[in-house]
């Protein structure tokens, strides 16, 4: 792996990985005492809404967050690759994520939710957030996804929107994972005009509870 090293600039740091060049952006926190690493989902970056309100909110905390765009986003791609591609990209950034010698928590919103969760005991994750976790294809109940999440191996917390199509917060198993809720939330967490919370309200609920969660980790 080749890297351009700069975590404690703020600056973005491309990594060489075998399925393409990754970049890492970074959000410093002063005196911090852990890292949480988040991948973005498969229909979309890092400007995700709950990833920039999370990268805005955590380093108050003591947390830096690290934003990871897979090599299929960083080469402009519409379409990301399969899951055993995206294990591969995340898996050749984690040297640079635990560069700054802090314990690193593994997270995502969606399709980087499922790459954490099915990398995490390997790579030593200190813990897992998933944001958005797809535990089924819209309509497919079926088709679930929830031995990944059961199967992290790790604290795990679930972001879950209450109107999420791809899983709402009741129809996840029981786990020994927390689950928090973002009420009316859709996949992307937004939220109805009618449902009588602002996106603002949404971010806070999310981030609340995320900061809570960091906080209660041990370092």
């Amino acid at each position: 792996m080749s890297s351009e090293r700069s975590a404690r600039t703020g600056r973005p740091v491309t990594v060489t990985t075998p399925a393409g060049e990754a970049r890492i952006t970074w959000f410093p926190a002063p005196a911090a005492r852990l890292v949480l690493a988040l991948g973005h989902g498969a229909g979309g970056g890092i400007e995700a809404r709950d990833l920039a309100a999370l990268a805005a909110a955590a380093p108050g905390h003591g947390v830096s967050v690290a934003l990871v765009e897979q090599p299929w986003r960083v080469a402009g791609k519409k379409v990301a690759p399969a899951p055993k591609t995206l294990d591969t990209g995340w898996r050749a950034v984690w040297p640079e994520l635990a560069a700054p010698g802090l314990p690193v928590v593994a997270g995502g919103r969606s399709a980087g939710a499922r790459v954490a969760c099915r990398t995490a005991a390997e790579l030593g994750a200190h813990a897992v957030l998933a944001l958005s976790f797809p535990l089924h294809p819209p309509g497919r109940p079926e088709k679930s996804r929830a031995d990944e999440l059961l199967g992290a191996g790790v604290p795990t917390l679930v972001v879950q929107g209450g109107n999420d199509p791809f899983g709402r917060p009741a129809e996840f198993p029981s786990g020994t994972y927390e689950m928090a809720e973002v009420p009316h939330g859709d996949h992307g967490f937004a939220v109805a005009k009618r449902s009588g919370l602002t996106e603002a309200q949404a971010m806070e609920v999310l981030t609340g509870a995320v900061t809570g969660w960091l906080d209660r980790l041990p370092a």
